[in-house]
This record gives C-alpha cells, sequence and structure tokens, in this order.
C-alpha cells in the first residue's frame, strides 16, 4: 500500500510541474533556466515513477 501512495505523489507532483511549466511557457518571455528546472524535475520524477512502476533493471 505504501508502494501506491508514493507512486500516487510522484504522479501528483509530476502533474504540478506539468502545469507550472505551462505556465512558464505562456509568458511573452519565459525564464529559459527556470522551463529548463522545471523539465529536469519533471524528468527525474518520471524516472522515479517507472523505476517503482518496473523495479530494478535485471542484472545480466
Amino acid at each position: 500500500m505504501a508502494l501506491k501512495a508514493h507512486l500516487q505523489s510522484l504522479n501528483q507532483r509530476h502533474q504540478e510541474l506539468e502545469t507550472m511549466l505551462m505556465s512558464e511557457m505562456k509568458h511573452p518571455y519565459p525564464d529559459d533556466t527556470r522551463v529548463h528546472e522545471l523539465k529536469r524535475l519533471k524528468l527525474k520524477i518520471k524516472d522515479q515513477i517507472e523505476r517503482l512502476r518496473h523495479g530494478p533493471p535485471d542484472q545480466v
């Protein structure tokens, strides 16, 4: 159950970052540094979500 709650939390944070990114992009002159940081954070969260969903990669 804790895993499911953690995944929900990560998904919620990912959506919040998406909203913040879209808001920043609507500005006439978006802050490129801010946009880059938001995208980096979104990717980091997405990677965490995928790792939790699929588990660690198989060791060869």
